[in-house]
């Protein structure tokens, strides 16, 4: 037989040691993946800076890309409206006409 080095994907092997219940294998290879995006991460604003200080780009804030990437703007908007029709002063109304239970286990 001929030893054939198989790469396999760390991703699978973090989820099947995960499910196998080998916490400690798990967490070596979550460690490893973070340490390695972490890095990119860190590289890609080393060179972001170096561009900015030698060749005079200018700092645009408002155009860079989330890290992540999968963030989207309208997912943090909220829907701050009553959706069944209770309102905030029914609601306030209801919560003072209940009677404290505290002052009856006494």
């Amino acid at each position: 037989m001929s030893d054939v080095d198989v790469e396999t994907n760390p991703y699978q092997d973090l989820v099947q040691n995960a499910l196998d219940q080998d916490y400690n294998k798990a967490g070596k290879i979550f460690d490893n993946l973070m340490s390695v995006k972490l890095n990119d991460v860190l590289d890609a604003e080393k060179i972001r800076l170096a561009d900015q200080i030698y060749n005079g780009e200018d700092q645009d804030d408002g155009d860079e890309e989330d890290i992540m990437g999968d963030e989207d703007d309208d997912q943090l908007d909220l829907d701050l409206d009553a959706e069944d029709g209770v309102e905030e002063e029914e609601v306030e109304d209801e919560l003072e006409e209940e009677p404290d239970s505290e002052d009856d286990e006494s």
